[in-house]
């Protein structure tokens, strides 16, 4: 099945619009009661955002997975390739070690925010990417570089967790992935950021379309490749980083969204990050909405439900496709 892709972008935001009103309907209790007067309070300050947090945080997941896979004209990239989460990890887990996890902490982790040392640590993991990289000239020296940096960082994640093991529990919801914690705040910096981000993509969206026909046509096109890259880098960098630091390590989201959206409607790469970023927002908040239903009033982390999802529809599509060879 093939769809227009502005078609397309109108049925995902309406999937998005839908799932937005189950995430506020949905709670730990149920649907909401709204003959309650207590409970406008609860959907406007906490089930609101929380949902269009998770939105935002699966549209910037989505499109950092279409413009690093176009990057790198590789379709299993993903938004974590240039050890972005690895560092957000790290820095999550240094910080986590050096104040503890106590209460008598817990005032000083809310002065200094965990969320922006992830946002940190997701810059600087992706900085020390360029640097081995030398740059951004070679895409198979960034990719190496990327692995590279993602296998160090994490093991010094390890490290750390083991010199303090208190901080695993603590860890795990960072891992997992948690929408729990989004507020209007989240959701502003979310949006910025995706605001940014989307500009920044679809203006290197020429260079990556020019990329798919190799980098020596691309050259002879007049593209300027290196800046382009270290744009689109930042652009995904940036993206990357609000969503890990806000929402924790959520899996698939960034790599089945763009397959999602190639699969519906083949197009040029200024459509697939718009449609990347819708696709990704649909597909984190109905996975948010299953996951707080499936065990309640226990809610089951978000990053799982992404991981078994994503995990089965790349199976599916495996399959179809080695049937098709045949």
């Amino acid at each position: 099945m093939t769809l227009r892709p502005g078609l397309l972008l109108t049925l995902l935001l309406a999937i998005g619009l839908l799932c937005v009103l189950a995430g506020v309907g949905v709670g730990s209790t149920g649907w909401a009661d709204l003959h309650d007067e207590g409970m406008a309070v609860v959907l406007w300050e906490i089930r609101l955002p929380r949902s269009l947090g998770a939105w935002w945080a699966g549209a910037l997941l989505g499109m950092a997975g279409a413009i690093s896979q176009g990057l790198f004209r590789n379709p299993l990239a993903d938004p974590y390739l240039l050890g972005s989460a690895a560092g957000a990890e790290l820095a999550v887990a240094i910080t986590l070690a050096l104040t503890g996890v106590s209460a008598q902490n817990a005032s000083l982790l809310a002065q200094v925010g965990l969320t922006g040392l992830a946002f940190v640590g997701t810059l600087v993991g992706v900085g020390l990417t360029l640097i081995l990289a030398r740059g951004a000239e070679q895409s198979l020296r960034l990719l190496l570089a990327g692995v590279v940096v993602g296998v160090v960082l994490n093991a010094l994640t390890n490290l750390v967790a083991l010199w303090t093991p208190d901080i695993l529990r603590a860890m795990q919801s960072f891992l997992l992935g948690n929408t729990g914690l989004l507020g209007w705040n989240s959701v502003g910096v979310m949006a910025a950021s995706g605001v940014v981000a989307l500009a920044i993509g679809l203006l290197g969206s020429p260079a990556l379309d020019a990329l798919t026909l190799g980098e020596a046509t691309a050259t002879s096109l007049g593209m300027r490749l290196p800046l382009a890259r270290l744009l689109l880098i930042f652009a995904f960098a940036m993206a990357t980083g609000a969503a890990v630091a806000q929402t924790g390590v959520i899996a698939f989201v960034g790599l089945a969204a763009p397959h999602l959206v190639r699969t519906l409607c083949p197009m040029l790469h200024g459509w697939l990050i718009l449609l990347s970023a819708a696709a990704g927002g649909a597909l984190l908040l109905a996975a948010d909405v299953l996951a707080r239903a499936l065990i309640r009033p226990q809610e089951l982390p978000v990053g799982l439900v992404t991981a078994l999802l994503g995990g089965a529809y790349l199976t599916v599509l495996m399959h179809r496709r080695g049937a098709v060879r045949r």
